[in-house]
């Protein structure tokens, strides 16, 4: 289903610097909530752990899935017998979260967008009982799956509920998926690494995923900001969008940007460094130009096909850059527009 949003509209990543939701909330609702932009529900990982991404998405998949209960070990999460502190704290924060979105965004009619970490990702991060990741086991990745694709449908009702003239875009996070198809994840010992999840393995996930969030009339963006994201396997799993860093972006990949377009779907281009020295405005609007001409589009055409946003997540940003970032973002989207300052 195509994502409907204003030409270069703006957006962010999901994550944010700092501890305080409302704050924020206020920052990305003052920033993205005009007509032209998509809000982005912030991630805290400042918090602590069940704060982060990966955190966030195992609190929801133990509420329909409670056998995928977590816990947090030295190096991060694995399955557990019952949720442990840091995923009941995770589900607490994230109410707290919506709650603060909710008072944001009242009444508001547009776009809206929140964040879960995909399934690959998540097979990739959260180890199993006997220490590996779990993608090394092939169905435990495909139970990841199937519960992502159950959670995602509760978290797009309960936003559904809160904001009901919003319409809702969930973006699933897959730093990890060319690490996965490349067989890039380490073993437990950190000697080795993981043997590579074949492409329709991977694909047949996605798309279950997405899937889902199609049948609870949501759209379905997924983010990879590693380079050379596997365009063509995106474009197949049927994601109504697809976010990068464009600043990182190998022209060899142009044709399958081109592929992914045709298609009806947007691209999501991140176009401002997530740290200092931050990028000028002409030079991060003709990025997106010079992909455009490359591909045969005119401005105009091609701004109708993008979203421009920060290349990745602002978790680790200082503020400072944040608050740069944020004012900067708006015009760049004019001037893919060709509108006045």
């Amino acid at each position: 289903m195509p994502l409907d949003v204003a030409p270069a509209a703006i957006t962010t990543i999901g994550s944010m610097p700092g501890t305080s939701v409302r704050e924020a909330v206020a920052m990305v609702v003052d920033t993205c909530a005009n007509g032209d932009g998509v809000p982005h529900l912030p991630e805290l990982p400042a918090r602590g752990p069940g704060a982060d991404l990966i955190g966030r998405t195992t609190g929801l998949l133990a509420s329909v899935a409670p056998d995928l209960a977590t816990e947090t070990t030295p190096t991060g999460w694995r399955f557990a017998d019952a949720p442990g502190r840091e995923s009941r704290r995770a589900r607490s924060w994230l109410g707290e979260d919506l709650d603060a979105w909710e008072e944001a965004l009242l009444d508001y009619d547009g776009t809206v967008a929140l964040s879960l970490a995909g399934p690959w990702t998540l097979a990739a991060a959260v180890e199993l009982r006997g220490g590996d990741r779990a993608v090394k086991d092939l169905g435990a990745s495909r139970d990841l799956a199937e519960a992502l694709s159950l959670a995602a449908v509760e978290h797009v009702a309960d936003l559904r509920r809160r904001l009901p003239l919003a319409s809702i875009s969930l973006w699933l996070d897959e730093p990890a998926l060319p690490a996965v198809l490349h067989g890039e994840i380490p073993t437990s010992s950190g000697l080795g690494r993981l043997a590579a999840v074949d492409e329709p393995v991977v694909q047949a996930a996605l798309q279950q995923v997405v899937d889902a969030v199609h049948r609870a009339e949501a759209t379905a963006v997924v983010h990879v900001c590693a380079s050379r994201p596997p365009y063509d396997l995106l474009r197949k799993a049927g994601f109504d969008a697809v976010s990068i860093d464009l600043l990182l972006h190998d022209r060899r990949d142009d044709e399958a940007v081109g592929d992914l377009l045709e298609t009806g779907a947007r691209l999501v281009a991140g176009v401002l460094p997530t740290s200092p020295p931050l990028s000028d405005v002409r030079a991060s609007v003709e990025v997106v130009r010079d992909l455009g001409h490359r591909l045969g589009h005119d401005p105009d055409q091609i701004a109708r096909r993008v979203l421009v946003s920060p290349s990745c997540g602002l978790g680790l940003s200082t503020p400072d850059h944040v608050r740069a970032v944020l004012r900067t973002l708006p015009a760049v989207a004019r001037g893919l527009r060709d509108e006045e300052a």
